[in-house]
C-alpha cells in the first residue's frame, strides 16, 4: 500500500515572536541564576540538620512534603481517601 506524502511549508515564526521567545529565555536564565544562592542555602540547611542529628533525610523529606501539601491547600480528607484506595488496591 503506497503512502502519500504532503509537502509542508516550514514553520515560520514572526520576528516579534522570536524576540519575545529570546527575551523570555533570557529572563528565565537570569531568574535561575538569581535563585541559585537560595537553593544552595536550602541544601546547606538540610545538610546542617542531618549532620547535627536533628533530623534524618527522610524526616526532612516528609516535613517538606507536608508543608507543600498544606501550602497548596490540599483537601486532606480526599487525600486520605485516595491514599486508602491505593493501599487497598496496591495500584502504586
Amino acid at each position: 500500500m503506497a503512502t502519500s506524502l504532503k509537502v509542508v511549508a516550514p514553520i515560520t515564526v514572526d520576528t516579534k515572536k522570536e524576540e519575545k521567545i529570546v527575551d523570555y529565555i533570557k529572563s528565565i536564565k537570569e531568574l535561575e541564576e538569581t535563585m541559585e544562592p537560595f537553593k544552595e542555602q536550602k541544601r546547606d540547611l538540610k545538610k546542617n540538620y542531618v549532620e547535627n542529628g536533628w533530623l534524618t533525610k527522610d524526616e526532612i523529606s516528609t516535613a517538606v512534603k507536608a508543608f507543600r501539601l498544606m501550602k497548596g491547600e490540599v483537601d486532606l480528607d480526599q487525600m486520605r481517601d485516595f491514599f486508602n484506595l491505593y493501599e487497598r488496591t496496591k495500584v502504586v
